[in-house]
């Protein structure tokens, strides 16, 4: 089931976020199959990461936040709200979308 992951960053955490980078990234790749998409939300600067959004297949809800509790930005304290839900994709993507986020 898609899990979507809803993480909004505690004041002051850029730096923190962009130490424990490559930490995150390395715990993502452990799911690298499972992945629908995952990046950070940004600041209306259009640059400052606030944030991250994933949507991540698993097993369960449980299983999901198992997974979220070792993730490095959470262990470290980086995120101040999670908000974790079941994702259904409904909506077929268009020809651009790859491009977009490219």
């Amino acid at each position: 089931m898609l899990i979507c992951f809803h993480l909004v960053d505690a004041p002051g955490m850029v730096e923190k976020r962009m130490e424990l980078r490559p930490q995150h990234r390395d715990y993502l790749a452990t799911k690298k199959d499972d992945i629908f998409c995952a990046g950070p939300l940004i600041a209306d600067d259009g640059e400052t990461p606030i944030g991250s959004l994933m949507v991540i297949d698993f097993p369960s809800v449980e299983a999901a936040r198992a997974w979220i509790s070792e993730e490095p930005f959470t262990k470290a304290g980086v995120y101040d709200m999670q908000k974790i839900t079941m994702y259904q994709d409904i909506f077929p993507r268009g020809p651009n979308v790859a491009e977009q986020a490219a």
